[in-house]
């Protein structure tokens, strides 16, 4: 018996293993958690159902659905939203492939209504890739159909295919590259944006094949598929959301021990729902032991840190005026307006109240918490049952609301040592077990039939009246919008800001990070419990079923859409929640309409991260910014050509004297002595970063064979100008010339591909990669590599991040003098480094010289750089105060150039 439970939960965990490594290879290669997996695979799975019902062979509609539809798609999805949320923050992310979990499927069944196509919904029969009806054959005395078994060998195929493809190709190597250091693999010549939409065409492909071999399993229920990713994503998190093989074989696991407890845990039937929620318990232990957040902790990534408040400098009469006259026009339809329309104002009202527990949460706090529709459905059931139970009806509320607080704090403790999406998945996991065990539970829930709960009695009236519920929402919202803005401005909450923001230094400045993210837990659940609680009131009773964990799914996709930092963000997005169905019903459109908008919504989210109501705000910025950029940059250039050039700090010897106590002059090479034209070269260039311009019409010019050594104090702008040189920062102005060619609009990877070469700051290897691979990103064969440098072909397996870093420079440079670049450009590479390495180092950029490489060093030693140079170009707050021979240098020049004294 127990050989039948394995044999068929390696089956169930071949499904789970294929969709869970497309998770696993989509997220690792691209840093976006794609919600929409299952719903990708949804779309396979009804192509290959309407190509089978139009008379095609299961293997042709399976090919289709999985070999052009499933990566087509992701293509698709690649090139009109998830390029753009790799840029976004987390909460942008998440909110826009949960828009794309509802907007695909609703697309692919609003086709088959529009077409005319046999139905595809939760009654239809779907058959497998197998003989129809399958044929039963026994395996080591199971019995397993044929569908069962073409599930398995698919799996393992594709499993061993994927693993041959990252490790034995040179496009699973980029990309692999482009998972280490994404940054690093552009300035290697990787297109990561071609990598990242390969990427997504093989994660969509493995999702549409899971979705084929689970349709007649599951059939064609979108939300099946959905509940499928998040069993997939358990194999995904103990993977780490990085390890293709370490996933497949956690979904094997996982199928195993769901069987295995569905069969021998007879006890546990008593408990309503705990043995199918396996997956769930899986997922939270997973997530909890083995992902812990080593990086920062308040909810978010450090890219995801509050937006800049663009209205700041606008009177405050003008920001609130906009919202006096949309309450007073709400107030004057209320008064005069059909009851029936009313009361969907006050449904509307009743979720904006729920919305504003994101607002505490996810705006403030930047912590993503799907779990909001549950504190709601606590607060309601439990008020339910204590007002059965006899209690005063007031008291009854009460206690819901701090059963919600109480759930909330709970639901926090993991937000104490998770963060990101991570917690995102464990909130997620907690709400849905509340929904499989604790709601099913009939002595709290009442069964199906719920609790009954009376109007809201006010004395001189009552919440039947939808009037009255309006008057009353609009109440609790403002006083609900006070208590944010009080939040804001309170110490609490700029110690939440600053948790938020930078967690190390919020702590080491006395804060308590527990304390602050415990807060807004409770805080938030509070509010959503109340809103919940009136939601039970409006519907005069509460089952169940009313308010289920995917309900937070989808609200938080809706207030995030409208602007999850303002309350204001939360009354739209609850009104318009509340208003689509009717509108769509009153027009006679189909509902997939609605989810199609919202799914193109979650598209406009990947432009927009901070949601609809911060566009006005920030396209005027954002004109006002380029327009004084554009000034700023005519400014320093009109600058830049008014001084002459040569000119040099005042007490510097002057140009073409032979200073007293000059260095010895370094040996000039023949491209210099020949005075061949500059091969690579920066003109009057404006750059910097977001509103802070760093260089300041820089002047600079490299021959083929000539080293020219850029010099200066921390902070003069040196390492901006190597990122500007090598296209990894564009410019505001000013161009960039390769051999008399403007490359200025050149990304970073055509740069490369083209012979400039950046040695980055640091070390430019991918410590993730043995040091063979590494090779391998820029040579074809890396055996002349290893001729020239023993040392590393000793220790060609081992990952880069165990070189010493030593070792770990000479890698970086090892390349170049195999296949030699024509610009090499190297920012600090003797940083942390012994004498005798960077000795070595030195060397290898003389034999460069040699061979003819143009060379821009970047130094604040200047002993090392003045030695190899030819010319030397001094930097001072972005400007180049002084340039020309190496023999012209001196102690005073040098004092100048670092200290900025005379």
């Amino acid at each position: 018996m127990i050989a039948g439970y394995i044999l068929s939960g390696l089956v169930t965990g071949a499904v789970f293993a294929v969709m869970g490594a497309g998770l696993t290879l989509s997220y690792a290669a691209t840093g976006v958690f794609n919600f929409a997996h299952g719903a990708v695979g949804f779309m396979a799975a009804l192509l290959f159902y309407q190509c089978d019902r139009a008379g095609l062979p299961p293997w042709l509609s399976a090919l289709l659905a999985v070999g052009v539809l499933a990566p087509a798609l992701g293509y698709v999805l690649h090139r009109a939203m998830f390029r753009g949320l790799a840029r976004a923050g987390e909460t942008a992310q998440i909110v826009a492939t949960i828009g794309l979990t509802i907007a695909l499927p609703a697309l692919g069944l609003l086709a088959v209504d529009l077409l005319g196509l046999p139905p595809a919904d939760a009654t239809a029969l779907p058959r497998g890739v197998g003989p129809h009806p399958a044929v039963t054959l026994d395996l080591l005395g199971v019995r397993l159909d044929t569908d069962q078994l073409i599930t398995f060998a698919l799996s393992a195929l594709t499993a061993a295919g994927l693993w041959a493809f990252l490790r034995h190709t040179p496009y699973g190597l980029r990309m692999r590259a482009s998972v280490d250091r994404r940054r690093l693999a552009t300035l290697r010549g990787v297109d990561v944006d071609a990598t990242s939409a390969l990427a997504w065409m093989l994660g969509s492909g493995l999702a549409g094949l899971a979705g084929v071999l689970a349709v007649p399993v599951i059939g064609l229920d979108a939300t099946a598929y959905t509940v499928l990713l998040f069993a997939s994503a358990t194999a995904a998190v103990f993977g780490r959301l990085r390890s293709v093989p370490w996933t497949f074989a956690a979904g094997l696991g996982l199928g195993v021990v769901q069987n295995l407890v569905a069969g021998y845990t007879d006890f546990l039937e008593e408990i309503t729902g705990l043995r199918t929620a396996v997956p769930v318990i899986l997922l939270f232990a997973g997530l909890v032991l083995l992902n812990r957040s080593r990086e920062r902790v308040a909810g978010s990534t450090a890219e995801d840190a509050p937006p800049p408040d663009h209205l700041a400098g606008v009177p405050p009469w003008r920001r609130r005026l906009p919202w006096a006259l949309a309450m007073a026009a709400l107030l004057a339809f209320t008064a005069a307006g059909p009851e029936y329309y009313v009361g969907v104002a006050a449904n509307g009202l009743v979720l904006a109240l729920i919305f504003c527990s994101f607002v505490v949460v996810t705006g403030i706090g930047g912590m993503v918490n799907l779990a909001q529709a549950s504190f709601a459905a606590m607060a309601a059931l439990t008020c339910g049952w204590a007002y059965a139970s006899g209690l005063p009806f007031f008291a009854a509320i009460l206690l819901g609301v701090l059963a919600a607080c109480a759930v909330g704090l709970l639901v926090a403790l993991p937000a104490l040592r998770l963060g990101g999406r991570v917690l995102t998945l464990a909130t997620l996991a907690l709400a849905l077990l509340a929904d499989q065990v604790l709601f099913q539970v009939d002595a709290f829930s009442n069964g199906t039939i719920g609790w009954p709960l009376p109007a809201l009695s006010l004395g001189f009236a009552d919440t039947s009246d939808p009037r009255v519920r309006v008057v009353l929402l609009l109440a609790l919202v403002g006083l609900a919008g006070l208590l944010v803005r009080n939040l804001e401005r309170s110490a609490s909450g700029r110690a939440v800001l600053a948790v938020r923001s930078a967690p190390a230094a919020a702590v080491t400045s006395g804060l308590s990070a527990p304390r602050a993210k415990i807060m807004l837990f409770v805080l938030a659940s509070g509010i959503a419990g109340l809103g919940g609680v009136l939601f039970a009131v409006s519907k005069e009773s509460i089952t169940a079923t009313d308010l289920p964990a995917f309900s937070g799914f989808v609200w938080l996709a809706v207030v995030v859409l409208q602007g999850v930092r303002r309350v204001g963000g939360a009354v739209l997005g609850g009104l318009v929640a509340a208003a689509m169905p009717e509108l769509l019903a009153t027009w006679g459109l189909s509902a997939h309409v609605g989810a199609i908008l919202f799914g193109a919504g979650g598209v406009i989210l990947a432009r927009h991260p901070d949601g609809v109501l911060a566009q006005f705000a920030e396209s005027r910025h954002r004109r006002r910014s380029r327009r004084q950029e554009r000034e700023r940059a005519a400014e320093l250039q009109r600058e830049t050509a008014a001084v002459p050039s040569g000119t040099v700090p005042s007490g510097a010897a002057p140009s073409g004297a032979a200073p007293s106590g000059a260095a010895p002059s370094a040996a000039t090479s023949p491209a210099v002595e020949r005075g061949e034209p500059a091969l690579f070269r920066l003109e009057d260039v404006v750059a910097g970063y977001a509103d802070c311009t760093v260089l300041r019409g820089v002047e600079l010019s490299v021959r083929p064979g000539e080293v020219v050594a850029l010099l200066g104090a921390n902070g003069a702008g040196k390492s901006t100008a190597c990122a500007v040189a090598a296209g990894d920062l564009p410019v505001a102005a000013g161009r960039v010339l390769l051999d008399g060619e403007d490359v200025t609009a050149w990304p970073a990877h055509r740069r490369a591909r083209a012979g400039v070469l950046l040695a980055p700051e640091g070390r430019g290897v991918f410590p993730g990669l043995t040091v063979d691979e590494n090779l391998r990103t820029w040579l074809g064969d890396p055996a002349p590599a290893y001729e020239r440098m023993p040392q590393l072909a000793a220790r060609r397996t081992v990952l880069a991040g165990a070189l010493s870093g030593g070792e770990q420079q000479l890698l970086t440079l090892a390349p170049a003098l195999v296949r030699p670049p024509r610009v090499l450009i190297a920012d600090e590479p003797s940083l942390g480094l012994a004498p005798l390495v960077v000795r070595q180092v030195f060397e290898v950029f003389a034999e460069l010289r040699e061979r003819g490489v143009a060379l821009l060093l970047v130094e604040e030693k200047a002993t090392e750089a003045l030695a190899v140079a030819d010319r030397v170009a001094f930097m001072r707050l972005g400007r180049i105060t002084w340039a020309g021979p190496r023999s012209e240098v001196d102690a005073d020049r040098l004092t100048a150039a670092y200290l900025g004294v005379s």
